[in-house]
Order: structure tokens, then sequence, then C-alpha cells
């Protein structure tokens, strides 16, 4: 309790020194505020948990509008719910609009610097490294070529769920997605089929990298005088990058060796990084860079997809007649009953399974806010000051809940997303147009890996109820009640019964 007391003494003096010398000009000019002590509010605000801070922001829309301001450290924080504001910001405005703010202290250390894609400034950096994912590993050519890769982590994932339903027991189903999506996107970072003890490796530090984003929060304000008063929090921070690199450098390495004796093997992504030269710097990445990227590689895929596939499957499991709906869709396309694998040519017949999945990322967007961005100099929205040093968040989830695009929001209906004759109907997920909902981002900074993670969600959802049956528990009522982890992921997490498909 001292500490807390002699933090908040010396950060009191210093916002009122600041605001003797410095007083802030035409206040009135950024968004509506809550009344607060300048002080004391923005504490408050800080200590509290994303998850409730959106809770809070969804409060304060109601009396103070669409795009409102709060004050959380260093720079105010700008939250926009308006679908028409975020067209204006991110895809009129793209350019404006398309920077990172500059790194807390802390985050520093686990993004080399913002030498990575999710937080990098936008600049030469940020367009070498961006498209060199893009035009590689991402390319549709290239994504193809990953079907074997695909294969094999299906038939894990299969393997494990029919041990399952031989032996009659419930499944926890996130644990299996996330495990096989995991072993899929190492392959695809790392070359090779990783062992077990690898793949739980990675998953260890990634959950770890995950919870540090909450428990490191504090330190990154007023590191003068944390990096003094919380010294060990500032140990713990270093340590888990440490292990970070001790996980992942011996992986590079070996990829690295087997690069240059076997010219034949899949293309990873770490073997574009080893390669790639920094435009200013003249140097090619050095390991720690090269950790970065590749962790933020199975990271913006792991829980993303795997997520986003819980919520998918909760909901086939919630409601059985859309359940059977794309079970017969997808018998009509497999026209041999024996079939053991729904490829990827399969999926392009399928517009009600394609319709599910864009229902699952409208209702449950696996996170509820995009990557803050900031402007490249001071701006005007909705006839307010967007400030150089602010951070400007989208409030994903609400613009897909909004009503007046939406009918019964809240409702898991995938025929919105149907034509009048049972068809497809094309939906721009991009937002070029008009946004109606923003899963992936849209504009400059989208999500490039939007394609990969779409075609992911569709093969996997598409087998697993091909293969099998899906059920609640006896007596089991799934919540979609929300919980914030790194991704927004069921509070009560998915348990199902799952049996043999009966195809004939």
């Amino acid at each position: 309790m001292a500490t807390w007391l002699i933090i908040l003494l010396i950060i009191s003096i210093s916002l009122l020194l600041k605001a003797f010398f410095n007083p802030f000009s035409s206040p009135k000019s950024l968004p509506p505020s809550p009344p607060t002590f300048p002080l004391i509010g923005n504490f408050l605000w800080i200590r509290k948990p994303v998850f409730q801070i959106e809770q809070g922001v969804r409060r304060l829309r109601r009396t103070l509008g669409p795009i409102i301001t709060l004050h959380l450290g260093p720079r105010p924080s700008i939250f926009i719910f308006d679908r028409s504001l975020a067209h204006q910001a991110l895809i009129q405005n793209g350019s404006l609009f398309s920077d990172r703010p500059k790194s807390l202290p802390a985050n520093k250390i686990m993004n080399s610097n913002q030498h990575n894609i999710s937080s990098g400034s936008y600049g030469p950096l940020w367009r070498l490294l961006r498209r060199n994912l893009t035009s590689e590993i991402l390319h549709l050519s290239r994504v193809k070529s990953y079907a074997n890769a695909r294969k094999w982590v299906l038939d894990i994932l299969l393997n494990s769920l029919q041990h399952k339903a031989g032996n009659g027991e419930s499944v926890e189903v996130l644990v299996h997605l996330r495990y096989a999506i995991l072993c899929l996107l190492g392959l695809m970072c790392f070359g090779d089929k990783l062992s077990e003890e690898q793949i739980k490796d990675i998953g260890a530090i990634q959950r770890r990298v995950f919870a540090g984003f909450g428990r490191f929060s504090l330190i990154n304000f007023w590191p003068r005088v944390t990096g003094v008063l919380l010294r060990k929090q500032w140990d713990q921070l270093f340590q888990l990058r440490n292990d970070l690199e001790d996980v992942m450098i011996p992986l590079i390495r070996a990829r690295k060796e087997a690069k240059s004796s076997d010219s034949d093997s899949v293309l990873a992504y770490v073997d574009t990084l080893l390669d790639l030269e920094l435009p200013d710097e003249k140097r090619k990445l050095d390991e720690k860079e090269i950790v970065t990227l590749a962790s933020e590689f199975i990271n913006a895929g792991t829980d993303t997809t795997s997520t986003a596939l819980q919520w998918i499957m909760a909901n086939l499991v919630k409601y059985p007649h859309i359940q059977e709906r794309l079970f017969m869709e997808i018998k009509s396309v497999a026209t041999d009953i024996g079939v053991e694998e729904i490829k990827q040519d399969d999926l392009q017949k399928m517009p009600y399974l394609k319709a599910v999945v864009l229902e699952g990322l409208r209702r449950h967007p696996p996170t509820h806010f995009v990557v803050p961005h900031c402007v490249t100099e001071d701006t005007v929205l909705g006839g307010y000051l967007i400030p150089k040093n602010g951070a400007v968040n989208f409030m994903v989830a609400d613009m897909g809940w909004d009503p007046t695009v939406w009918e019964d929001p809240m409702a898991f209906k995938p025929e919105r997303f149907m034509g009048g004759g049972g068809e497809e109907e094309v939906f721009d997920i991009t937002g070029s147009r008009e946004i109606k909902m923003m899963p992936f981002g849209v504009g400059r900074r989208i999500c490039p890996g939007l394609g990969l993670a779409l075609l992911h969600l569709e093969y996997f959802v598409a087998n697993l109820i091909w293969r099998f049956e899906w059920n609640a528990m006896d007596g089991d009522e799934i919540s979609l009640e929300e919980k914030m982890e790194f991704t927004i992921v069921m509070k009560t997490p998915l348990m199902a019964h799952v049996t043999h498909r009966k195809k004939t």
C-alpha cells in the first residue's frame, strides 16, 4: 500500500506541474469525455481489465454519443462506434489513419521496438514486412500448396475426437481446436511437422505472452517511477521475453540449417524472414526480430481462429436445425459418402457454409477492438479533433451488432448472408464500399491473414460436421456468455458430445 501511495504522490505532482506549465489547449475540441479528475479518473480506468473498459465505454456511449474520449495513461484514447465514421476514417482517409501509436516501454520489449506488422509504424519497414507476408506465405497459390499440411492437422484433430467419441466422453472443444491450429501454423512458420513437445512449448509460452498484456500494463506508464518501485515486474517481463527466445531461436536455427541443405522442402515463413533486408538500415533481420515476427504469425492465427471456430461450433450445437442444414449441403457436394476429407475446392460450392462462418464472425468476432490506430497529423472526424498523439479504437463488435443494419442482431441467423433463392449473396467483408461488420479490420491495416482465416474456418467446420454429429451434453444448456482473454472466448467453454455421422 505504501508503494502505491508513493507512486500516486509522484504522479500527482508531475501532472500538476505539467498542467501549470503546459495547460491543455481547447479540451472541448476532443470527442466528449466523462467528467473525471485528471489523475484519479485516469488511474481508475488504467487498473480496469480490458473487458471491463469495453463494458464501461459501451455504457458511456448512451450519454456521450458514438465517438468518445478516455484518458488512459499518457495519451488520449478515442473510441468510435459509428460505422460511417469508421468508413470515413479507415477507407476514405486511409493513409491519414493508418499509423500506430508509439509503443509503450514494456510493449517495445515484446515487439522489438515495433519491428513487426501489427504494431509497426506506417512506413517503409511496415510495407516491407507486410508485403513479404502477403506475397509469399499468404499468396493464394502458396496457401493452396499447404493442402497436405491441412490434411495432416485435420487427421490429428479427427483422431483425437474419434477417441473421445469411441469412449463416449465429452469433448472440451477449444482445447482440441487450439492444438490443431497451432500445429498447422507451426508447420507454416517453421516448415516442419513439429513434435508434440515442441507444440506444447510454443503454446505454453504464447499463453504466458497473452497473460502479460494485462499483467504488465501498469509498468508501461511512468517507467522512470515503476522502474524503481516495480523492479520485480520489469525483471519478470525481461524473463518472459528471454523464455520466448529460448523456445523460438532453436527452431529458427534448425530451419536455417534445413533451408541450406534441402531446397525442395516446403517454404516456411521463417525462410522468407532470413533473407529479408531492412530498407533503411541495409541489414538483415537479427534473431530477436525474427522471433518477434514468428511469434506474431503464430499468435495472430492461433487464438483468433480457434476462438472463432469454437463460437461457430457452439451455435451449431445450440441450434441443431442449422447444423442439419449445413450437413445436407456438405452431403450434396461430397458425392461419395465415404469421402474422408472435404477439400479446399469443395468449399467453393457451399454457400450456406460460407454464411454460417460469416454469421459466426459477425455475431462473435474473436476480438472486439482492432489494434489501435493513430493519425499522422491532427485531423477532424465527426466534428471533433483527433490528435496526432491519440490512440483511435474502433468498436468491432458493436458495428456488427448495429440494429440499423442487422435485424435482430444478437440472434444467430446465417440466412442473412444468403440470397432470396438460397444462393450465396456476395458480401464485402473488407468494408470497401460500406462497413457492416469488420472482424478483420478494414482499410490499409486490414488483417493480412483474412483469406487464410476464412479458408481455415470453412475447412475445419465443414470437415467436423461431415465426420461427426455434435450435441450438447445431457441437460446442458449452451451458454453464449463471453469472457475476455487474449480473444473473446466463451465464459463456459463448449463441452459437446460427438458421435460418428450417419450419412446414408
